[in-house]
């Protein structure tokens, strides 16, 4: 029999002591990437929660207020049927042209020049008619004017390599100098149409039949052609966008040019429904169609989780809210003043609700 070697002994418990520490690094390695796994997951999940949150909030939003629409309206013996069309007649021009600002927002940029473009657009296309007594020059008067100051815009910012919100805001002036030069071509305060005229016109058939077929159009290129691809790309990483040979230049051309179209189709239909035109017509388009696009869930930042059916859900919301308040405030002294500051809450609560749906760290997919 012989004597264990005191060195062998030592070797072998050293390799003992190294396998149980592999053994320990493993389980301890295997520890820390569950944990993170379940972390990630648990994010993931908040995420997806924060998501689904998001699109329905506007869904919710709308469902509730035509609720409280219709509750306050039948309680108080108003006439619906002349209530609904009231509402209507105020939320088709801010949806129509909401929906074409949609391609300005999604890439992350700004128009506050869309209610100036539209009174701009909105007198020409009453000059013309008062000139020439046709409904079509009226209407393609409209939509050239309008499209052409969009493109205006966004060829100032391509050509001097601006932010397109500074050449909205340089726009914004000069198309109230230009509105006010229009006035002064007719030798008075205002311009104005034939009111027989515009009554034969001013129908709920062609509002929506205006609206449908635009807002058909708007889908269609933001949803299933490269433009809407594109928008979004360049909205959510630009630089991305750049290295994958996207022309930011081309691209923002082309929103401006199908927002103008919109603008266009919206001052048409301003100039029926208002034959009288002064330069505060119009005046506060713009921030209406702000609001409505946060109303309908649209992120101002732009990006993929743009939706082209924000502008549809966030006018109606608007229009709903505004006729309740009316109904509700009718007669009271400063109803008007109430009627802003609750519309100024709920915009508050809205973007507040909106941002806190994605405030996580897992990028949105």
């Amino acid at each position: 029999m012989h004597d264990l070697n005191p060195t062998d002994v030592n070797k072998e418990t050293d390799v003992t002591v190294d396998t149980r520490d592999d053994a320990k690094t493993t389980a301890t390695s295997t520890t820390k990437a569950e944990t993170t796994t379940k972390a990630d997951a648990k994010a993931a999940s908040k995420a997806r929660r924060g998501k689904l949150f998001a699109d329905l909030a506007p869904l919710i939003g709308l469902a509730v207020l035509a609720i409280a629409f219709v509750l306050v309206g039948t309680s108080s013996g108003t006439n619906m049927g002349y209530a609904v069309e009231t509402l209507i007649n105020q939320s088709v021009i801010i949806i129509i042209i909401a929906t074409g600002a949609i391609f300005i927002f999604a890439m992350g940029s700004f128009d506050i020049s869309l209610g100036a473009s539209t009174l701009v657009a909105a007198m020409v296309a009453g000059l013309v008619h008062n000139a020439t007594g046709s409904l079509w020059l009226m209407l393609g008067a409209a939509i050239l004017t309008a499209v052409a100051t969009s493109l205006i815009s966004a060829t100032l910012a391509a050509v001097f390599n601006l932010p397109v919100f500074v050449t909205t805001v340089a726009m914004l002036s000069v198309l109230g100098a230009v509105a006010a030069a229009l006035v002064q071509t007719t030798g008075g305060a205002q311009i104005r149409i034939d009111r027989a005229f515009s009554r034969e016109y001013d129908t709920l058939a062609v509002k929506l039949i205006v609206a449908a077929v635009f807002l058909a159009l708007c889908v269609f290129l933001f949803n299933y052609t490269r433009l809407g691809r594109v928008e979004k790309l360049v909205g959510g990483n630009p630089m991305t966008a750049k290295l994958t040979g996207v022309s930011m230049k081309l691209t923002a051309i082309a929103a401006f040019g199908i927002a103008g179209l919109g603008v266009g189709l919206g001052a048409f239909l301003t100039v029926l429904r208002t034959p009288t035109l002064t330069v505060t017509s119009a005046s506060d388009i713009g921030m209406n169609i702000l609001v409505a696009m946060v109303f309908g869930g649209m992120v101002i930042s732009g990006g993929p989780r743009s939706r082209i059916y924000a502008a549809i859900i966030g006018g109606i919301s608007m229009a709903l809210l505004n006729q309740t308040m009316s109904i509700m405030l009718q007669g009271m002294a400063g109803g008007a003043g109430i009627a802003q500051m609750v519309r100024a809450v709920l915009f508050l609560a809205v973007v507040w609700l909106a941002a806190s749906g994605f405030r996580t760290k897992v990028l949105p997919r």
